[in-house]
Formats: structure tokens, sequence, C-alpha cells
């Protein structure tokens, strides 16, 4: 699994498709996959943050369903939005889904073979 993060337009998934490829690779924009039909396929989950966003507003448990995710795909990229360097927001939903969206990929780049920041569309390889 690799994690790929950084800042809003910054590149990220243009990085991704270069680096790894455009052949064999299914594309999933802030949602997760829950079809066995890739398993042949890389998945990218593209704005992952906004996929935790949409789980605890609806009142998910996203930590327990990327747990489950991540264990039928392992192979997967995951890119995200920094979401957490900025101005904490007032709004209660705001705060808690940036919260949970830290702690999410904490947990995610501990397992992750590679972690890489993506600036100008320059890639850091971090991990």
């Amino acid at each position: 699994m690799k994690l790929i993060i950084g800042g809003y337009a910054q590149g990220k998934l243009d990085y991704v498709l270069e680096k790894y490829g455009m052949e064999n690779v299914s594309v999933w924009e802030g949602t997760l996959p829950n079809s066995k039909e890739l398993a042949e396929k890389t998945v990218v989950i593209n704005h992952f943050h906004n996929w935790v966003r949409n789980r605890v507003a609806e009142g998910g448990c996203p930590q327990q369903e990327v747990r489950l995710f991540l264990e039928q795909y392992r192979d997967c990229i995951i890119i995200s939005d920094e979401i957490g360097n900025g101005i904490v927001p007032q709004d209660p939903l705001e705060r808690e889904y940036r919260e949970c969206t830290g702690r999410i990929l904490i947990q995610i780049a501990e397992r992750a073979e590679e972690v890489e920041r993506v600036l100008c569309g320059i890639g850091q390889r971090i991990k």
C-alpha cells in the first residue's frame, strides 16, 4: 500500500498516474470500492479525505471501514489532501472530520510501504 499526501491542487493524482503508469489502474473519487472485480487492478483512492468527511457526516465508522478495505486491497494507493495545517474550523463537523482523517492517515502511514508528499507535482518520499 502507498499513501500520497499533499495540499489542495498540487498534482497528486497526476503524479501517481505518471509514476505508477495508467495501465491496469482503477481510480475512485472520494469513495471506496466494494467490488471484488478489481482484484487484477491497482485501486487508487483519490480525495480520500472527502470519503472520511462523508462517512463522519453520515454517522459511519470510517476507521473500521478503512481497516476492512485495506485487508481486501493491500496494494492500493490512497491519495489525500493535507487538511490539518490551517485554522481550526468553528463547525463541529469540520473539526471532527479533520481529526478523524488525521488519525486514519496516521494508521495508514504506519502500515504503508511508502508515504510520499507531493508539492507542485513533485513527490518527496517521507517513508
